[in-house]
């Protein structure tokens, strides 16, 4: 009888609960358990979990180590999936092997590269993959002469920070000057010059932004699952153009993204972001985790997360070509459950066995964040 596996997901991104979703109906009907920590007690992923609890705040990176190496070592994980601290817990991989938990993330040196921006930029140049104009900038001077640059080529700028994940602290510069216009309506992200610069004169806080020229539509995510011996198994590109979204495996997108990911070393799930700079296709951002919409690719009949799973297990899936891409589609909300108190309930060792004889079932009824629908 082939054994279940435990999974554990750290404070991770809502969207994921499709990604457990999708590990308890793999296609090996292999029984899966999944074990989930968060800092908010309403997570849908808390929810979604066979067990949950609420991670303790205020660790640092080392703590937080010590604090999933307990996890594991009560839990039984066998493969653990880190979001949060993934730079201190990758680092720590041997002592996590020791506790017989398979880690789902890259080797350190690949976190370390692309936890800064410009490092990142700097790097993936270096292996011929094409990036947008950009500069690093820490004051109000430094700012000004960055916009100016870019708008002197016919570019609208726009600015990040260098470390970070998603689209936060993302902003798109503005000459025009705030006035009524900009209070009616939806809020946008557009902020306006003199404001920004003026906040960074009166500020004594550190800024590091990377700033560069706004870049065109569409927006192409290619994951990629890669094994330890730096190959990928597995390529598709998710194309992003305003609310239209689709699949692509056109070589323009995925031959960089696998330059990237086999260059440097980024094993396991990665998602690697380009956009259009004058008709070229540039890196925009990696992401050495699982993407929120990999769920997605469940329209082209592949189960990412499980095949990543058996990779980090040691169960090599070779290259995975998907057997057709998926029609367009959109992304809507919708509910989904939660626990019926804040504090998530905990099973007791006098309770029914942690796991059925048979995979958990699905949660029923409408899907939640990012559910998908055919256009």
């Amino acid at each position: 009888m082939v054994s279940r596996v435990r999974v554990w997901l750290n404070r991770t991104y809502a969207e994921n609960v499709f990604f457990m979703d999708q590990l308890r109906r793999n296609p090996s009907d292999r029984a899966v358990e999944i074990h989930a920590t968060h800092g908010d007690a309403d997570s849908p992923v808390l929810a979604a979990a066979d067990t949950a609890e609420l991670e303790p705040e205020g660790l640092s990176p080392a703590g937080y180590v010590e604090y999933a190496l307990a996890q594991c070592r009560r839990r039984g994980i066998d493969v653990f999936v880190p979001r949060l601290h993934q730079a201190a817990i990758v680092a720590h991989r041997a002592e996590f092997e020791a506790a017989g938990t398979a880690l789902l993330a890259p080797p350190p040196e690949a976190v370390a590269v692309f936890q800064d921006k410009v490092i990142a930029y700097e790097a993936v140049q270096a292996v011929g993959v094409p990036v947008p104009p950009w500069f690093r900038v820490r004051d109000a001077d430094e700012l000004l002469a960055a916009v100016e640059e870019l708008e002197a080529g016919g570019h609208r700028a726009c600015f990040k920070p260098a470390s970070g994940a998603g689209g936060v602290g993302f902003r798109m510069i503005t000459r025009s000057p705030f006035s009524l216009t900009h209070l009616s309506g939806f809020p946008t992200p557009y902020v306006q010059l003199d404001l920004v610069l003026d906040a960074l004169r009166r500020t004594d806080e550190p800024v590091d932004w990377l700033v560069m020229p706004r870049l065109e539509q569409p927006e192409v995510s290619v994951d990629c699952l890669t094994g330890p011996d730096s190959r990928v198994r597995l390529a598709i590109g998710r194309v992003k153009n305003g609310r239209r979204r689709g699949f692509t495996l056109q070589e323009q997108w995925l031959e960089p993204a696998r330059l990237v990911a086999e260059g440097f070393g980024l094993h396991h799930l990665s998602n690697i972001q380009f956009r259009m700079f004058g008709g070229t296709p540039v890196l925009m951002d990696v992401n050495t985790r699982p993407a929120g919409g990999l769920h997605q690719l469940s329209l082209c009949g592949v189960n990412a997360p499980w095949l990543a799973v058996r990779l980090a297990l040691g169960e090599d899936p070779g290259v995975v070509t998907p057997p057709f891409l998926g029609q367009d589609y959109t992304v809507v909300a919708g509910p989904r459950p939660l626990r019926p108190v804040s504090i998530p309930q905990q099973r007791t060792e006098s309770e029914a066995p942690l796991l059925p004889a048979v995979p958990a079932p699905a949660q029923p009824g409408p899907v939640g964040t990012g559910a998908v629908l055919p256009l």
